[in-house]
């Protein structure tokens, strides 16, 4: 398995996919993690210095997976889906050659994250099925599948905890709060952590299953008994 993550900025792997990319790598597969911007405005002070340090961070994060990350360096703020960014994305498909891409929702809160799912679907094509990661908070995004991430949440926080420019501690809190809600849809237990997607069939990819890791496991549902039948 050839997995290709895709990220608008260096924490967004980490923060919308990095639970189950840990499954991935746990099962054997090869992942390719891309970042489009160079980050330069996540932050105050001068632009080259932070680029600079973001891309460390984001190195750090990967190093965690044994990834090296690729970096498209466009303009952080200033993505657009336009021919420059769909060329530089076929090229990457065409040289990894993914059994499946993820990367950003189409309609997330970021423009960049807008600007590179466009570019993705496009670049995609009939070359490889791209998987839409959860919203920032959820927001507008109904899931089609879940992965269980509970056994790989340590490294998930402590990825976003590279990047130590961006206040990781409120990215870590609200990642948590989305995992477990994510699970709760699933009847997960206690504890339990899953992580969001969404995939639109578009020929010739219907169902892609079974390229993904293992969904939360189904539980029955119980109800609680009511005060007379207790009392009984």
């Amino acid at each position: 398995m050839k997995i290709l993550a895709l990220g608008a900025h260096p924490d967004d792997i980490e923060i919308f996919m990095f639970g189950t990319l840990a499954a991935y790598a746990a099962q054997g597969a090869e992942l390719t993690f891309a970042i489009a911007t160079d980050g330069a405005k996540g932050g105050k002070g001068d632009p080259k210095t932070l680029a600079r340090l973001r891309r460390e961070e984001a190195a750090k994060a990967a190093g965690l997976l044994g990834v090296e990350p690729r970096f498209l360096n466009f303009p952080d703020g200033a993505l657009i889906a336009d021919a420059a960014l769909i060329s530089v994305l076929k090229a990457l498909i065409g040289e990894v050659k993914p059994d499946l891409a993820i990367t950003h929702a189409p309609y997330d809160y970021h423009g960049d994250h807008r600007a590179l799912s466009d570019g993705v679907r496009i670049a995609a094509s009939f070359a490889v099925p791209v998987l839409h990661a959860d919203t920032l908070g959820g927001t507008g995004f109904s899931p089609t599948h879940y992965v269980e991430t509970s056994h790989h949440w340590e490294i998930k926080a402590k990825a976003i905890r590279a990047h130590h420019s961006q206040g990781p501690e409120h990215y870590v809190h609200r990642a948590r709060l989305q995992n477990e809600f994510r699970a709760g849809q699933c009847n997960g237990a206690a504890g339990a952590l899953a992580e969001g997607f969404r995939f639109e069939p578009t020929f010739p990819f219907a169902d892609i299953r079974a390229l993904l890791p293992p969904a939360p496991p189904i539980r029955p549902v119980t109800a609680n008994p009511g005060p007379a039948d207790r009392a009984g």
